[in-house]
């Protein structure tokens, strides 16, 4: 069993900054490759980026490619988000996800363990 809990969230101003942390518990978070996601009202819950169990592979949706860095600190049993120059359709809930495999996937059905979920609000 993994738990995982989001912070870093909150309102910040178009082209802003944020970055989001998730925090692991458990002894293996070294082991899992980890994934953010997000998801606007009443839409659908999109990929935003994942990393590797070393943290040397990442992946991004074209949308946040740029702007957004995942990474991540084993010892810490930490992996966070990066977010530069926001724009409003960046607003949604942010999701982490462990997924019990050596890399991140892009399909949320691929990861195991799910964070409750950080607010973020980008204003116009």
């Amino acid at each position: 069993q993994v738990q995982l809990v989001e912070s870093g969230g909150g309102l910040v101003q178009a082209g802003g900054s944020l970055r989001l942390s998730c925090a692991a518990s458990g002894r293996t978070f070294s082991r899992y490759a980890m994934g953010w996601f997000r998801q606007a009202p009443g839409k659908e819950r999109e990929f935003v980026a994942a990393i590797s169990w070393s943290g040397g592979s990442t992946d991004y949706a074209d949308s946040v490619k740029g702007r957004f860095t995942i990474s991540r600190d084993n010892a810490k049993n930490t992996v966070y988000l990066q977010m530069n120059s926001l724009k409003p359709e960046d607003t949604a809930v942010y999701y982490c996800a462990v997924r019990n495999g050596k890399y991140g996937s892009s399909w949320p059905r691929a990861y195991d363990y799910w964070g409750q979920g950080t607010q973020v609000t980008v204003s116009s």
